[in-house]
């Protein structure tokens, strides 16, 4: 079961993978992109990627791989393809439940690689849309998971010392980042089946 520890003042969500179960939805938008451009879908190295933003994930496929794709043109369409099937989304149940318990009770956050429009268009599906008072997407002027600035922000913006936040996480990169901010960390991906 997950918990939340003992002493923790302010609870930071990552999105996709975590609060709802979306990473199905994204990993075709990722297949159909690469498609258009006659390259065969990366998924092993999308799964070592997962919580950066888009663009960040097309400039280090480029670099790994020795293609010259638009890093922006690929996002964009991209997450305009995820974007039109996230209103399917499905709460990860027992993150849902921690994020329906704390409500009101303490300051909670959602700290994301994806896209703002997207983010809230996936809270708002899986009916946790107003439980958060700070909501960190990729449009924001923050540098990208595996840095903690996202997480660092999201405390700051909650008013709450980084030491006295957890974090709930299914990527590489951002339990890397929560750990690098000096958060307690949890790795949802074995609460989830």
């Amino acid at each position: 079961m997950i918990s939340v520890f003992s002493g923790v003042e302010g609870l930071v969500f990552d999105c996709d993978g975590t609060l709802a179960d979306t990473m199905p939805i994204h990993i075709k938008a990722w297949c159909d992109t690469f498609s258009d451009y006659g390259i065969p879908c990366p998924e092993a190295f999308l799964q070592t990627v997962m919580g950066t933003p888009a663009a960040k994930i097309i400039e280090r496929f480029n670099r790994l791989h020795g293609h010259h794709i638009d890093p922006v043109a690929f996002a964009v369409k991209k997450n305009r393809r995820a974007g039109e099937k996230l209103h399917q989304s499905r709460p990860i149940e027992p993150v849902a439940a921690i994020v329906r318990q704390y409500r009101g009770r303490l300051p909670m956050a959602v700290a994301s690689g994806g896209t703002r429009r997207n983010v809230l268009v996936t809270l708002e599906s899986i009916g946790l849309g107003d439980c958060f008072s700070t909501v960190l997407t990729s449009d924001d002027d923050v540098r990208p998971k595996p840095n903690p600035d996202i997480f660092l922000e999201a405390a700051r913006r909650m008013n709450v010392p980084p030491g006295v936040c957890q974090v709930f996480e299914d990527g590489e990169a951002g339990l890397e980042a929560a750990r690098r901010a000096g958060m307690f960390v949890t790795d949802v991906r074995g609460f989830i089946g």
